[in-house]
C-alpha cells in the first residue's frame, strides 16, 4: 500500500485575470521534485458569476517548457494561442496545451457563458516536460467529454473518466511525453474504493467536493486538500465520507532541475534568461487578431 506523503492545502485564494477566482494548492516554488512532474494546481470555483456583456478572463500572455491542462467542470473558457490552436471547452471537456518551445495564448469565459453567467468550476494542472522534450514543437489537444472513457469502479463505487493514462486495460486520450495518469473520479456516498497507482510514480488525490478517508490510517481530506501519497506501493483504499469529487493523478518523477519564473519553467537559469530574449523578440508568435 501507498502511504500519505503529506496533505497539500490552498494558503488563500487569488484571482487570475477578472474571470478564474482560483486556491494554488501547490506550485513549483516549493517541492518541485517532492511533487514532479506536476509544477502547479489551480482549483478554480466553485463559483458564480452574473451575467455581463464582455467576456472574463486573462489576456495574452506566454508559456514555455511545460503542458496546462484545464478541465471544465462547470463554465465555458474560450481559448486561442498563437499556434492557431483553440476552442471552447465545456462542462466535461478538458484542454491540454503544450507550451514546449514558447506559446502565447488567452483565455476568457466564452460568448454564451458571458452573456448567461452561472456556476463554474474548473482545475488548471501544470504538467512538466522532461528536459529533451521542452523546446518541442507548441501544440494544443481540444479533448471533449464524448472522447473521454469511463470506467465503472468495483463494487458500485463509482466511475472514472480516464483523461490521460490506462486504468483497468482503458486508455485516455491525451496524448503525454512522459508516463501520467489523469483521472477524473466520481465516488458514490459512502463508496469504498481500491485504486491501483504505479509504483515508483508520485500519486496524488486531489478532493474538489466532499470528503475522503485513507482508510489504513483513518486520515483524510476535504474539499480543495490534496492527499500526496509516497512513491513506494502501489495501491490506496479511500472511502467516500457521503459523495466526493477527485481528481486522482500520478506521474513519473523526472528526476531533473526545476528552474522557474512566472510562466516559463526550464531547467537553468540560462535557459529562463533565453526564454524572456525570445518571448521579447517575437519567437513565441503571435494570437491572430
Amino acid at each position: 500500500m501507498k502511504k500519505i506523503d503529506r496533505i497539500l492545502r490552498s494558503q488563500g485564494g487569488h484571482w487570475v485575470g477578472d474571470g478564474f477566482p482560483v486556491r494554488s494548492i501547490f506550485a513549483y516554488d516549493r517541492e518541485a521534485q517532492e511533487n514532479s512532474p506536476f509544477l502547479l494546481f489551480d482549483y478554480a470555483g466553485p463559483y458564480n458569476f452574473p451575467p455581463a456583456l464582455a467576456p472574463r478572463g486573462v489576456g495574452q500572455h506566454p508559456h514555455r517548457g511545460f503542458e496546462t491542462v484545464t478541465i471544465a467542470y462547470e463554465g465555458e473558457v474560450a481559448h486561442r494561442d498563437s499556434t492557431g490552436g483553440g476552442g471552447t471547452i465545456r462542462p466535461g471537456d478538458v484542454q491540454w496545451m503544450t507550451a514546449a518551445g514558447g506559446i502565447i495564448h488567452e483565455e476568457f469565459h466564452s460568448p454564451a457563458y458571458t452573456k448567461t453567467g452561472g456556476p463554474f468550476r474548473m482545475v488548471q494542472l501544470w504538467v512538466n516536460l522532461p528536459q529533451k522534450d521542452k523546446m518541442a514543437k507548441a501544440g494544443y489537444q481540444g479533448l471533449t467529454s464524448a472522447e473521454i472513457p469511463v470506467v465503472e469502479l468495483a463494487n458500485g463505487a463509482g466511475r472514472a473518466r480516464i483523461i490521460a493514462g490506462e486504468m483497468d486495460g482503458v486508455r485516455g486520450p491525451a496524448r503525454t511525453f512522459s508516463p501520467i495518469n489523469l483521472w477524473d473520479v466520481r465516488l458514490d456516498r459512502d463508496a469504498t474504493v481500491t485504486l491501483d497507482l504505479p509504483e515508483g510514480h508520485t500519486a496524488m488525490v486531489a478532493v474538489l467536493s466532499g470528503h475522503v478517508t485513507v482508510t489504513d490510517t483513518g486520515d483524510g481530506a476535504g474539499e480543495a486538500e490534496i492527499i500526496r501519497f509516497t512513491r513506494e506501493g502501489s495501491r490506496v483504499t479511500l472511502k467516500a465520507d457521503g459523495d466526493a469529487m477527485l481528481l486522482v493523478m500520478t506521474g513519473q518523477p523526472l528526476g531533473e532541475p526545476v528552474v522557474g519564473h512566472g510562466p516559463f519553467v526550464m531547467t537553468s537559469a540560462a535557459d529562463i534568461r533565453q526564454a524572456f530574449a525570445d518571448f521579447q523578440s517575437g519567437r513565441f508568435g503571435a494570437v491572430e487578431a
